[in-house]
């Protein structure tokens, strides 16, 4: 039976479990008994750790649309791609690609709870198949025209030659969830995905035969800092709003930046939002052959297995 074919069902359970929550949240037990004050700061945080929030990978259907096309318009902002077809495209091939939603809403929540609410989302469109579908053709629009403008005139050839040969098919691989969502769910994702793609590829069903993989991860960077004493430009690092990706940029051959300053309100990341630093928000394009995905899959494993 084809892993794309199984319900997908399966709970993959993160969030701080109560039991667990008294030990994770005093790692200095001899500070306790300070004062009052700090011990009803203490118990508050406490409280907001014990929400236990299970999320469940589920097949794409019909009514993600609105929580996908969501999603979509946060990874491209103002850029001009047609999010609506790409909705459509990713609903219609679904036997590749999840959706996160969470496991069960309680009883007590709030009524605006939608049950079917999209958490989360992954998929993998083969660009080169679909040759002249308007978001397709815009996406690659996009990319060869911030590579022209960020990075040197040997990457934007090399990438523009990639694009034009039908020969290695080109996937663009889109991973998007709230940042609510802990990063460990990215591992049972993308094990999922790569399974769903080698199926496709067998069956010959769209997706399936990708040699490259192509993604733009959602960034940011401190305010630029002032130049070193030693006269050496500013170290430029750059934070993946999506923790894991930072792994499929190692074994990137290709990779640049771009500032979306202009069109985000301000650099959104879980991992990061609990420093005071100005961060600007960035996209980072990346294209990885799709022979390293074993290596990143190994990665992922090491980091994010709960």
């Amino acid at each position: 039976c084809s892993m794309a074919s199984l319900a997908k069902k399966r709970a993959v359970g993160f969030g701080e479990k109560p039991e667990e929550s008294d030990n994770s949240s005093d790692e200095n037990p001899e500070e306790e008994d300070d004062s009052g004050e700090e011990d009803s700061e203490a118990s508050d945080e406490e409280i907001n750790e014990e929400v236990v929030v299970d999320f469940e990978a589920h097949t794409i259907s019909d009514n993600d649309f609105n929580g996908i096309k969501k999603l979509l318009q946060q990874l491209f902002l103002k850029a001009h791609v047609n999010t609506s077809e790409m909705t459509d495209i990713i609903i219609q091939q679904n036997h590749v690609g999840s959706v996160v939603k969470q496991a069960e809403v309680p009883e007590d929540s709030d009524d605006d709870d939608d049950p079917n609410e999209v958490f989360g989302f992954i998929t993998m469109l083969n660009l080169t198949e679909r040759k002249g579908v308007q978001c397709v053709e815009e996406v690659k629009e996009l990319i060869v025209d911030q590579c022209e403008k960020n990075a040197s005139h040997i990457v934007t050839e090399q990438l523009e030659k990639i694009f034009n040969d039908n020969s290695k098919p080109v996937g663009l691989l889109l991973s998007e969830r709230f940042i609510n969502v802990p990063p460990q769910i990215a591992l049972p994702l993308h094990k999922q995905l790569q399974e769903e793609i080698a199926e496709a590829q067998r069956t010959n069903k769209p997706s399936g035969r990708c040699h490259y993989c192509l993604i733009i991860s959602k960034t940011c960077r401190e305010e630029t800092k002032s130049i070193p004493a030693t006269g050496g430009a500013p170290k430029e690092e750059y934070m993946f709003v999506n923790a894991e990706e930072e792994f499929f940029y190692e074994q990137a051959i290709l990779k640049f930046h771009y500032t979306v300053q202009e069109e985000a309100d301000s650099c959104l990341s879980g991992r990061w939002s609990f420093t005071d630093v100005p961060m600007k928000p960035f996209r980072t394009v990346m294209l990885i052959p799709t022979d390293r995905m074993p290596a990143i899959m190994e990665k992922l494993k090491e980091y994010l297995s709960v």
